[in-house]
Parts: C-alpha cells; sequence; structure tokens
C-alpha cells in the first residue's frame, strides 16, 4: 500500500525496535556506484557476478583482483542515510542490515549492524590466514610474508554465508517492531528471504523510488531515501 511521507515519518517515530535492510541504494549519495554498473568494464564480456565470484579468484586471480579494486572508495563518506540511521539508534533499539560492503554504516557510527556480505576494508591471506591490511591489498594482491593470495572478506557469488551472519541477521529482523527495506531491489537471496523471520504484527516499511515484491503486507513511500532522511532529520530539529 502506498503511503504518504508523514504517515511514514510516522512510522519511525511510533515503534521502538526498529530494524533497517539496506542495499546499493543507501550509498550511491555517497558516490558508491552499485557494482553492477561496472559492466562496462570488460566490454560486455563478462558479468560482474563472474568478476565477483570463487571461481574468477581461484582461476584469473589478475581478472579477480583488477574488478575488486574498482569496489573500493576509501574517501567516501556516509551520507544523510547512514547518519539518520545512526542518530536513531541512540533514541530507539535500532539494527542495520546492509548488502553494503563499504562500512560506511559503522563509519556513521551503527554499532548495532550486521554487514551481511562482508567488507572490503578487512582482508587475510588465504595460504597463510593472516589479517592483511586493505593499504597493503590495494597495492599487491599477494602477501609480503608468504607469497599467497589477499583476499577481501566478503562473500562472493559461489560462497555461502557463515552461521553467525546468518543468526544475528535474522535475530535483528525478529526483534523488530517496524523493519524498514531502504535502497535495494530485495531481489537477492538470502538478503531477501530475512523479511519472512519478521515477527506476526511488526509492520513493513519501503522506502524506494520504483516498488518492489515484499511477501507480505507493506507500506510502501516512493521517495528518493536521501531526500526522505532530510526530511527525517528536519523532523526531529
Amino acid at each position: 500500500m502506498e503511503i504518504a511521507l508523514e504517515e511514514a515519518l510516522h512510522l519511525l517515530e511510533k515503534y521502538e525496535n526498529i530494524t533497517f535492510l539496506t542495499g546499493a541504494g543507501v550509498s550511491t549519495p555517497s558516490n558508491i556506484p552499485d557494482y553492477r554498473s561496472l559492466k562496462g568494464v570488460y566490454h560486455g564480456l563478462e558479468q560482474p557476478e563472474y568478476l565477483l565470484s570463487h571461481t574468477c579468484m581461484d582461476e584469473e586471480p589478475a581478472k579477480f583482483y583488477d574488478f575488486v579494486k574498482k569496489l573500493y572508495h576509501p574517501k567516501a563518506k556516509p551520507n544523510i542515510i547512514h547518519q539518520q540511521m545512526a542518530a536513531l539508534a541512540k533514541k530507539k533499539s535500532v539494527w542495520v542490515v546492509s548488502q553494503n560492503i563499504d562500512g560506511l554504516h559503522k563509519k556513521a557510527g551503527s554499532w548495532q549492524c550486521v554487514d551481511f556480505h562482508g567488507t572490503l576494508y578487512q582482508c587475510h591471506c588465504r595460504r597463510c590466514k593472516q589479517a592483511v591490511a586493505v593499504e597493503d591489498y590495494l597495492v599487491s594482491d599477494r602477501h609480503q610474508h608468504c607469497g599467497g593470495q589477499i583476499r577481501p572478506n566478503i562473500v562472493l557469488y559461489e560462497e555461502g554465508f557463515s552461521e553467525d551472519v546468518l543468526s544475528s541477521a535474522t535475530q535483528a529482523v525478529a526483534q523488530a517492531d517496524l523493519v524498514v527495506i531502504v535502497g535495494t531491489s530485495f531481489q537477492v537471496h538470502p538478503f531477501c528471504d530475512l523479511i519472512h523471520y519478521k515477527k506476526a504484527g511488526a509492520e513493513v516499511l519501503v522506502i524506494n523510488q520504483t516498488p518492489i515484491v515484499v511477501p507480505c503486507a507493506n507500506h510502501f513511500l516512493c521517495m528518493d531515501a536521501a531526500e526522505f532522511f532530510q526530511k527525517f532529520a528536519k523532523s526531529n530539529e
């Protein structure tokens, strides 16, 4: 059901236990493009889904590394969306479960945050398992101590999810009285399946510029997320 801005603002004001499910649209105002927009990098010969796969990392490590480096935006800063979610967490019980791998939610101060697909800013050597600084990884994907291949701690295509991440994410949804879906097409599994863990009676608010498919009753606000959170910030002044 489509709702007006005032109704969406009221929902955030009404509930004390809120969980945000966020996607790439939350980070685009920080000038971080959705990686799918990088399809032209290899002239259409390969899709990002292959370039971010375990197979590509194993069989074409140079190509994998070249593509992954394009995902880094170390100078990017949290935008109004990240900031307002973190600010709300100072007043209420707020969780964030994010598909994004840029770390901006935590940089903004959202400490109850599940990086569902991991983070680019933690890396390790596949051979010796030692943690490696991201600054070193951006210079070379070979570990200077053992020569092993370095990789970021993100979930690649063909890889499974850890039980800890799945448990934390499902618990974050299950405890919420309001689940807010922001900036995601909500089509990638298992992220979109998290909504099935919401408790009976919990409400769902979708903030997006285009309608998405959600397998339960929901309130839909057709609005740019950054614009919405600017309005939200003003309503709390």
